[in-house]
């Protein structure tokens, strides 16, 4: 098959089913994995979508820069879209962002402005606010914000989650999925709960977030934040495509769990998958004494693990955050 350009590529990713990492668990466990995309992740999608439909509204002309806020994947999706299509790419990142992620973002062409991961949401120094400032600051600049653009999950619900129907048969009880801005997670299972409303949506989320307790007591809880390590999982905002009542339960996983998990995940099913990817596995793990034998599981892999290879990949990284216990050195005999 012959493309016109990269774009023409994204998306029909494939479902493939988990083996050695859930043999204990007895169900079908299946991982959609959108490392498949161009871009490596499920943001190509959203990406795309979120700039065509602001072409069509005329929110963004010819030779403009768009500007966005990322932990990295949207960031790179957006970068590569408009290398594509003619823009310039401002994006904010937090101090948090792995070297490898960074690097790629320079490598497509991208302007990075890296911000303290320690800054509140509504600190002019946080990467969202200095990316709306940007956007006020750049003439001309479209401001994609991500968080609040409902294109985001739409993206989603006209494409990943009819992927995900199709590809089950129709046969799917469980989507779990890392819940960040909410678009992946929401707009799939928007779409796949249509289908089915007895399908369970669970959102995974990280110790330092504040996304599960606002969903179980409406309560934004600052006392929640704290810096964490997880990539693309948990918020310290709510973002306007988390729809809470289409998830049925958000769990909370641990850093190092995650990692060991991805780790896992790398070893023994032959997937170089990302850190988000290993939290999802560790949330099946956390909940799979309410699996049933007959029934489907589908976890969203959302990007590559070749994004983390300086981080989850790395051994010493892995040892520095107390998530491996160092080798003792032998003398040599």
């Amino acid at each position: 098959m012959v493309f016109n350009n990269i774009l023409e590529t994204i998306g029909k990713t494939p479902l493939i089913r988990l083996n050695q990492t859930v043999a204990h668990i007895p169900a079908t466990v299946y991982a959609k994995v959108e490392a498949f995309n161009p871009g490596l992740s499920a943001k190509d999608r959203i990406a795309l979508h979120m700039i065509e439909r602001a072409e069509r509204l005329g929110q963004l002309k010819p030779g403009a820069t768009v500007v966005d806020a990322t932990s990295g994947n949207t960031g790179f999706s957006l970068a590569m879209v408009c290398a594509i299509k003619g823009y310039k790419c401002v994006l904010t990142v937090t101090s948090k962002i792995s070297e490898d992620k960074l690097n790629n973002l320079k490598a497509v062409g991208a302007e990075v402005v890296l911000c303290p991961q320690e800054a509140k949401p509504n600190d002019p120094n946080s990467y969202y606010r200095r990316a709306e400032q940007l956007a006020k600051d750049i003439p001309g600049a479209f401001y994609v914000n991500q968080n609040f653009n409902h294109d985001n999950a739409d993206a989603h619900y006209l494409s990943t989650g009819p992927e995900i129907w199709e590809q089950t048969g129709g046969k799917i009880d469980w989507l779990i999925g890392s819940a960040s801005t909410g678009g992946t997670l929401c707009g799939s299972g928007k779409y796949l709960k249509e289908q089915n409303p007895e399908l369970k949506v669970i959102g995974v989320d990280a110790y330092g977030s504040v996304l599960k307790k606002y969903h179980e007591t409406g309560i934004y809880d600052e006392q929640e934040i704290y810096s964490y390590r997880i990539e693309g999982t948990g918020k310290n905002i709510i973002p306007a495509n988390m729809d809470f009542g289409l998830i049925d339960r958000f769990v909370k996983v641990t850093d190092k769990d995650s990692a060991l998990c991805a780790r896992a995940i790398a070893r023994q099913e032959g997937m170089l998958v990302g850190y988000s990817s290993g939290a999802a596995l560790q949330c099946l793990e956390q909940i799979k004494d309410q699996i049933k034998p007959d029934d489907v599981v589908v976890m969203i892999f959302a990007d590559h693990g070749s994004k983390y290879v300086s981080k989850v990949f790395n051994d010493n990284w892995m040892i520095s955050q107390g998530f491996l216990e160092p080798v003792p050195e032998t003398a040599e005999v």
